[in-house]
């Protein structure tokens, strides 16, 4: 049983580029479902697609040399450590090139939907 299902899924994630991999496969869970739609929304995966007990993502490379779209999967809010913060708070990732990906009262949105929103909620992760 995963304790942590968004922590194992950034770690597929990154796992999946170091070996360039083209197809990885994350159980299914509605806060998965809900990360794969901002992430493919954002640009960082091509596509995904909904199985029975697993969400399927196409991971997006540029160039001949296949270098990864998603430089850095890091997660920020852990099950022994919550962080939260407000609208004012929220972190920006190198200058805005990256995201934070935010459990907000609103469901889960990206830093710069949460900033427009003013509403704040648990950093989970940052992306870059």
């Amino acid at each position: 049983m995963i304790n942590d299902s968004i922590s194992d899924m950034l770690t597929r994630i990154r796992n999946a580029n170091l070996i360039k991999s083209r197809y990885v496969s994350i159980p299914f869970s509605r806060i998965n479902h809900e990360l794969t739609k901002i992430l493919e929304k954002e640009g960082f995966i091509k596509s995904f697609q909904l199985f029975d007990n697993d969400i399927r993502l196409l991971l997006k490379y540029i160039g001949r040399e296949k270098k990864s779209c998603i430089t850095n999967l890091r997660r920020i809010s852990k099950p022994g450590l919550r962080i939260y913060a407000n609208h004012k708070e929220i972190p920006k990732i190198l200058g805005g090139m990256g995201i934070v990906i935010l459990s907000t009262p609103q469901g889960l949105m990206t830093d710069r939907e949460a900033r427009f929103r003013k509403v704040g909620g648990e950093i989970l992760c940052s992306i870059w």
